[in-house]
């Protein structure tokens, strides 16, 4: 074997774990929407609090999971329009402080996971 033809071979076993690897890569990260009404700046502890417990149980915004907030910034009345954004962009569940009745109105098929429930029916 001449010394140019080791060298290429040598390359695409180097590289050939690389390639396997990438294709093993999902080719979707879980989306989670939360959305709620008000705006995100009195919320920051328990946001933080949620990003925590995720990452306690294994999942990193960025790396294996992907987060998209809505917030009304005025009222309860844009909540419905939020929780139809979310359901449009096909999350893998919903995530609400205050618009269990928003989310439960738009869809029956995306889990819900409602922070501070008060009347989920």
């Amino acid at each position: 074997m001449k010394r140019r033809e080791f060298i290429t071979a040598l390359g695409g076993a180097a590289a050939w774990p690389l390639t396997a690897r990438a294709q093993q890569q999902p080719t979707g990260l879980p989306v989670i929407g939360f959305f709620s009404a008000g705006s995100p700046g009195p919320f920051n502890d328990r946001i933080a609090a949620f990003r925590d417990g995720l990452r306690r149980a294994g999942f990193v915004e960025g790396r294996n999971v992907v987060i998209e907030f809505r917030w009304t910034e005025s009222g309860y009345d844009q909540l419905p329009a939020l929780a139809a954004e979310l359901v449009n962009r096909r999350v893998d569940v919903l995530v609400t402080g205050n618009g269990t009745v928003a989310a439960k109105s738009t869809t029956t098929s995306i889990p819900l996971v409602c922070l501070f429930p008060s009347d989920p029916r």
